[in-house]
Order: structure tokens, then sequence, then C-alpha cells
């Protein structure tokens, strides 16, 4: 293989990759955060127990409803919304590679001429300052004495 198509390869793979429709949280974004379950959501304390068949029928029904709920809504709006993120990250990739990354590099330029200026002056007119006061008082001796 030449090096063209091994570029064009690694550009196609990029663009194609395989998405994993079993682990679909593979870095652990909702781990913490989505995952209700009937448990989590509906608890009878001991003694105040129901129906052993409502319970059963509750659990059927939160469990049942939530899932075709959720397939349902991701099925009317999960891809109008993936298009709209998918818009807005593009959108702050583009700011931020063409507009915030040169103006800091802009600015962390025009800031050294500026602390190289400052550095210069605060040698120049502090160093001495500050070297005359630490010798007036470098005999000066401080003592303490606890008094009881």
């Amino acid at each position: 293989m030449d090096n063209d198509s091994i570029n064009e390869k690694t550009l196609r793979d990029v663009h194609t990759k395989e998405i994993d429709l079993v682990n679909r949280d593979p870095k652990h974004l909702n781990d913490d955060v989505v995952k209700v379950d009937f448990e989590d959501v509906i608890a009878e304390p001991a003694g105040t127990y129901s129906f052993d068949g409502v319970w059963k029928a509750s659990f059927t029904t939160f469990t049942v409803t939530k899932y075709w709920c959720y397939r349902l809504l991701t099925a009317l709006v999960g891809i109008p919304l993936a298009l709209v993120w998918g818009i807005f990250f593009a959108i702050l990739s583009f700011i931020h590679i063409w507009a915030v990354v040169p103006c800091v590099k802009s600015y962390l330029i025009e800031i050294h001429c500026v602390s190289r200026v400052y550095s210069i002056c605060v040698h120049t007119f502090c160093d001495p300052l500050f070297e005359a006061m630490g010798k007036c008082f470098s005999s000066v001796r401080i003592t303490t004495a606890k008094v009881v």
C-alpha cells in the first residue's frame, strides 16, 4: 500500500467507525445520573405493604412505561437533537480552533513584551530601594518578653 491510500483509509475510518450497540456508554457519562429503577423511586417500608399483585403490577407498569416512553422520545426527538448537538459542537470547535486559540496565542506574545518591560522596571527601581531598606533595618533587633 502506498502512503496516499493509507492516509485515505485512516480518514475514512474516522468518519465510519463502528458503533458499539451493546455498551452505549463506554465512558460512563451517565453512571450516577440517569440510572433510575423502580426500587430507586418507589419503596414500601416494613409494615405498610400493598397487595403482592399490586406491587408486581406497579413494577411492571413502571418498567414498561419508562422503557417505551424513552424509546418513543428518542425516536421522535433523538435525531433532531443529535443534529442540533452536532452543529453546536462543530461551531464550538470552529470558534475554539479559529478564534480562541489564536487570540490567546496573540495575547501571550504581546504580554511577553509587557512582562519584560515590567521586569526591567522592577529590577531598576524596586531592587535598589528594597536593598537599601534591608541594609537600614538589618541592625534592628527585636526581643520579646513574656510578662506573667
